[in-house]
């Protein structure tokens, strides 16, 4: 898996925003399939920055109804990579 599939796109939220500016963390959609070290490597070269920390996790998919049946939104994969102090990303 190359370092453009393992991520899929950065996650902008409320959370997401405050803990840029407090924890440096940064939160991105992942590949379902990818591991730590594959998303560590993929930050790292994409936005050229230091990564100290990963840690990921595996959100279920929410109920939805369509017309008379229930059916569910995939499952999807978050990692919240922490930054050393000296690296930022400009998602903006």
């Amino acid at each position: 898996m190359d370092n453009v599939n393992v991520i899929i796109k950065p996650l902008i939220t409320e959370k997401s925003t405050h803990q840029q500016t407090t924890r440096n963390a940064y939160a991105f959609h992942v590949h379902p399939e990818a591991n730590k070290h594959q998303i560590k490597d993929a930050v790292e070269k994409l936005y050229n920055v230091k990564v100290a920390d990963v840690r990921t996790m595996t959100r279920k998919g929410k109920p939805r109804r369509s017309r008379f049946k229930i059916g569910t939104t995939p499952d999807w994969k978050r990692a919240v990579v922490v930054l050393a102090e000296d690296s930022r990303i400009e998602l903006f």
